[in-house]
């Protein structure tokens, strides 16, 4: 596919280091992957977005759903990285342009959409030295029938890997937003997507990882891509 043929999909990330392992995600379904860091490339992306790609990092402002941080939460914040993600997805779904969220893109979605988060949740990524780069590993349950499993082939239990220590439960969701996956063990909120477009996935694992959870989790990102290459079809 020429150069100029190839959709732009947009990489929302902290930095360049950061957005290293999605932008090689999308390497392999012939994208442009155009990556936006705080105060570089939003205007660019907002030019030329065909798609976006909402990556992990540091956790969402509580001040973006209504809350205080909590002092005991351990929050990692990054008022910068906000001020791209938000603007980049509102301008998405005014458009109905694709979007795929990975974990902090999962809540971004939320948030954006009238939901909350929990600032802190147990059991889901390594503690102490080893958090937060450090995956562990648990079961989710993807609903059949959703776009997720369409996806990914299958409905039911898969493990995936697990990083995040903020997530959602079905009372903290955007009324928008229909639930897709959920941890097997306590019940957060595992997967999310829109009904009103044409497709907004999100997961909260991180299929980027390509050796930690099964492989047709890449599907993601050639979805996106097929989806953003053919938005106007």
């Amino acid at each position: 596919m020429a150069e100029e043929q190839k959709p732009v999909i947009v990489v929302a990330a902290s930095s360049q280091g950061e957005a290293r392992r999605y932008v090689e995600a999308l390497a392999p379904f012939e994208a442009n992957a155009l990556v936006v860091t705080p105060g570089v490339g939003i205007d660019e992306a907002l030019a030329r977005m065909d798609g976006l790609l909402l990556t992990g990092g540091a956790d969402v402002h509580p001040s973006r759903y209504g809350e205080r941080p909590d002092p005991n939460a351990g929050l990692l914040l990054n008022e910068a990285r906000d001020a791209v993600d938000f603007p980049l997805l509102d301008a998405a779904l005014t458009r109905d342009l694709p979007v795929v969220g990975i974990c902090r893109g999962l809540q971004v979605l939320n948030v954006a959409c009238g939901g909350t988060l929990l600032q802190h949740v147990p059991g889901h990524r390594a503690e102490g030295d080893k958090a937060p780069y450090e995956s562990m590993q648990h079961r989710i349950w993807i609903t059949p029938g959703s776009k997720l499993a369409a996806i990914v082939g299958a409905g039911g239990q898969v493990r995936v890997n697990s990083i995040h220590h903020q997530g959602l439960t079905e009372a903290r969701r955007a009324p928008t937003l229909m639930s897709t996956a959920y941890s097997v063990e306590d019940g957060l909120v595992e997967g999310l997507e829109s009904p009103h477009h044409r497709f907004v996935v999100s997961v909260q694992c991180h299929p980027e990882r390509v050796d930690e959870l099964p492989r047709q989790f890449q599907n993601l990102f050639g979805a996106l891509v097929h989806q953003a290459a053919t938005r106007g079809g």
